[in-house]
This record gives structure tokens, sequence and C-alpha cells, in this order.
């Protein structure tokens, strides 16, 4: 089925692994987690699977009794100890202004903790027209329906799930946990090898569409 561009151009971004390289904070507020708690957590690891919620990974490392609890605390420490230490990731920038050089609207859509999301985003000074935390996979067709985003650009097969769901093409990057492989069998429309193809892809796009 071919995709027809939006009239008006929005594209939804996902944060974790396609905007930032949220790796080296995340890994940090793991740690201080189990220092503080006195539970093992393997940080190292828990950073190999990022995307899903949370909770997913936490319950690994505590009992569901404790998770909720858990939660919290890490949220909590999340400002001090992550958002300095996220980067962008490469061309994370560029893809957002290549939105708004097109007449169109960047969003941002992740799972992550929204008020957390807002603060990586203002520390890197990249200004989404908003900003939807708290959805994961096919609950962010929500948000990109609602929007009314045509592209849904992230790096993880749940990316992929949110886009098809909402019916917007699927661009996938591989940059995240999800090789090109994966994203591909799980439906990605669109398979670049990371944010710094996609000024030139979005204008292929737009010219094909308009053809």
């Amino acid at each position: 089925m071919a995709h027809m561009a939006p009239r008006a151009l929005t594209v939804g971004f996902d944060l974790d692994m396609t905007l930032i390289d949220s790796r080296p904070g995340i890994r940090a507020c793991y740690l201080e987690l189990s220092a503080r708690t006195g539970t093992y957590i393997d940080a190292d690891l828990a950073v190999t699977r990022l995307g899903p919620p949370l909770a997913e990974e936490l319950a690994h490392w505590f009992p569901a009794e404790r998770i909720p609890a858990m939660a919290d605390q890490y949220r909590e420490m999340y400002p001090a100890y992550a958002v300095a230490a996220t980067p962008a990731m490469h061309g994370a920038r560029e893809a957002v202004d290549a939105v708004r050089e097109a007449g169109g609207r960047a969003i941002v859509v992740t799972a992550k903790y929204e008020p957390n999301a807002k603060l990586h985003l203002a520390h890197l000074g990249i200004e989404p027209d908003a900003v939807v935390g708290d959805l994961w996979a096919e609950q962010k067709a929500e948000a990109l329906r609602e929007h009314g985003a045509g592209i849904y650009v992230g790096d993880h097969i749940g990316d992929v799930r949110g886009a098809r769901t909402a019916g917007a093409l699927s661009v996938a990057v591989a940059t995240g946990p999800c090789d090109t492989d994966e994203l591909r069998a799980a439906g990605a429309d669109v398979v670049l090898d990371d944010l710094s193809a996609f000024p030139a892809w979005l204008d292929g796009y737009r010219t094909a569409s308009r053809a």
C-alpha cells in the first residue's frame, strides 16, 4: 500500500536511542539506585535493552510489590544523574530541523516519564512542537493519531508497531537494541543507519509524494 504524504507534515520521533544516547545517564541512575537499595542491578546489561517502560527493566531486579516504589525513586533521582550525562544522537538536531525546514511539525512520543523527557530535550536545545511521554509500542499510536503524524521515527520494534498501529510510515534507525534485520522483519517501511541520513530521505520522500 502506498503511503501518501499528509497535507500538513507532522513527524514523530522516539527519544531514547533515537534522538538521545541515554545509555550513560541511565547506567549512572541504575548504579545509584543499586547503591541506595542494596540490590544488585547489572547496569551495563540494562542499557543494552532500552525502549520498553521502566517497570519492565525493574522487574528483572526487584519483586513485583517493590516496582512502583522503585520506579518513583528512579524517576526522582533521574534529573540529577541522567540528564547532563546524556548526549544527542548523531544527526538528531539536523533531523528535527529538517522537518521544520520542510514546513512541518516535529513531535516526540516516548515511553520515558514525560517530565524527564522534557528535561533531556531542554538540556540539549532540541525543541519539538510537542512531547508526549509514558507511551510504549502500540500505545504510541494514540499520540501519533492525535497529532496527525504521518511518519514515526524510532529505533525499536516497539516503535515500528506504534507507527503501523497509527497508520503512519515507519522509519527505523539502527541505533538502538534492534538491528536492521529485526526492524525490517517487524515491518519498518524504511531503515536508516542513523538520523544523519534522515534529512536526505525526507527530501526524497516529499519529492516523490508531490510527483
